[in-house]
């Protein structure tokens, strides 16, 4: 392994995350310009919008599964390369079929960032950092957005600045690939692939050199190792069942609490509550600003306050939050006061969101799943994850134009309450745990229910 701090790899391992927030974000200003000049009718700006979501369901449906099989680094350099080219052609295109073709693309990318980044973290962290670490990947995705805000705001006042919008996603993407270079591999693909030398290496760099944690880490890894590579039948058999849940069930309450909806629509219901537009994309890029903030500080506490705790908080938050903003709106009209509350509750869900399921889903889908299929697992859920945004999204206007702004949040807000239930029934807690150790529970609890059938 070459010589490289942890703060470097952590930061690399993360930045396919930025990447995955900005090509999320900034279409939200680019399609304004983009209708205008392609002329294009209301169904084919919601497949420009939408195109990258497919994409993402199929980046993360390929690339998840592959990297237990060549590597997450592997992986990785192939998606800094898609996003690139991604990038490039979003930039260029001359016509609508084009521009799909490139963010499909372009959301392949997203996709496999989405199912590779928080494994590749997961996998490279101590226990007692795992959950830091790994939530860098969310921060990443907030700082993305917020450039992609930003950057809408400056090339706004261009006629081709949707192009320089869409475009300037090489740049980091570009980085990424450079970084992905010198970045190590996966300690624990390492073992399963006979390397185990080149293990110790790497986990005696991420551990700063302790070797008593790094001989009981290794030992683990190996055991688990001894395992053969599982697949799907593995996946929806009865140990890996449990982990199976969390993952299926965070990954849709993650998105039916209306969190894209809300950091989307931002300034439509900024101007539907009366400000002016310029205000609302001003008030867009703080809300930017803030969301980063916010998700710097849950990826300080996240390794010390419970996983399950940081959820229920962060439901009763944003459902509260979403109450609020729904009676406010309802009596918006005019009225100078309601329209400063909608915004003041507006913010607070938001800044429950980015502290909380924001981080944590990342974060306990790259922890849950065995060494065997956690590849599969890891992609499986982002796959989850990205077709529930992608029914969400496509929803969302009609919803709209069906119920009124007012009444579909309190909908998104019982959505919060009743995900309380899921994670006190359904979620084990993770933290302070080593991903073997995970694993071992559910070994023990599938033998102790075969044990129980059995008599």
């Amino acid at each position: 392994m070459r010589k490289v701090s942890t703060g470097f790899v952590y930061f690399f391992g993360a930045l396919g995350g930025l990447l995955f927030g900005y090509d999320t974000g900034v279409i939200s200003g680019a399609i304004l310009f983009i209708q205008r000049q392609m002329h294009l009718g209301s169904w084919q700006q919601g497949w420009v919008v939408s195109a990258v979501l497919l994409g993402a369901i199929l980046g993360a449906a390929i690339i998840g599964p592959s990297s237990d099989r060549y590597g997450r680094r592997k992986l990785l350099l192939v998606s800094a390369i898609i996003f690139f080219v991604g990038a490039i052609g979003s930039a260029f295109s001359p016509e609508f079929w084009t521009l799909i073709i490139s963010r499909v693309i372009l959301g392949m990318a997203v996709g496999a960032a989405s199912a590779l980044i928080p494994t590749y973290l997961a996998e490279l962290s101590p226990a007692s950092k795992r959950g830091t670490v790994s939530s860098l990947f969310q921060l990443m995705v907030m700082t993305g957005i917020f450039l992609a805000y930003v950057t809408n705001y400056t090339f706004s006042g261009m006629y081709t600045g949707w192009r320089w919008m869409l475009g300037l996603a090489a740049v980091p993407a570009a980085l990424l690939f450079l970084g992905g270079l010198i970045l190590p591999e996966s300690p624990r693909y390492l073992v399963k692939t006979g390397h185990g030398d080149a293990a110790r290496e790497v986990l005696d760099t991420m551990n700063k050199h302790d070797t008593v944690a790094v001989d009981k880490e290794l030992a683990q890894i190996h055991e688990q190792a001894k395992i053969k590579s599982g697949g799907w039948s593995e996946l929806f058999g009865k140990m890996v069942r449990p982990s199976l849940v969390i993952g299926i069930g965070l990954a849709i309450f993650q998105q039916v609490m209306g969190c894209n909806t809300v950091l989307y629509y931002a300034p439509t219901i900024f101007t539907d509550v009366g400000f002016g537009v310029s205000a609302a994309l001003i008030a867009h890029i703080g809300i930017g600003i803030f969301n980063v903030i916010v998700t710097a500080v849950a990826v300080a506490i996240m390794d010390k306050i419970d996983r399950k705790k940081m959820l229920n908080i962060g439901a009763v938050g944003m459902g509260v939050s979403l109450f609020v903003m729904s009676i406010a709106m309802k009596f918006s009209g005019g009225s100078f006061t309601a329209a400063v509350v909608c915004v003041i509750a507006l913010t607070v869900y938001i800044a429950f969101f980015s502290a909380t399921w924001g981080p944590v889903m990342w974060v306990m889908i790259g922890e849950v799943f065995p060494l065997n299929i956690r590849g599969l697992g890891n992609s499986f859920a982002s796959v989850i994850n990205w077709s529930a945004n992608m029914v969400v999204s496509l929803t969302f206007p009609s919803l709209l134009d069906f119920f009124g702004t007012g009444s579909l949040f309190i909908g998104y807000g019982v959505l919060c309450f009743a995900s309380i239930w899921f994670v006190q029934k359904k979620v084990f807690e993770t933290r302070n745990r080593s991903l073997e150790e995970i694993e071992g529970t559910l070994r023990e609890k599938a033998a102790e229910h075969k044990t129980a059938v059995a008599h």
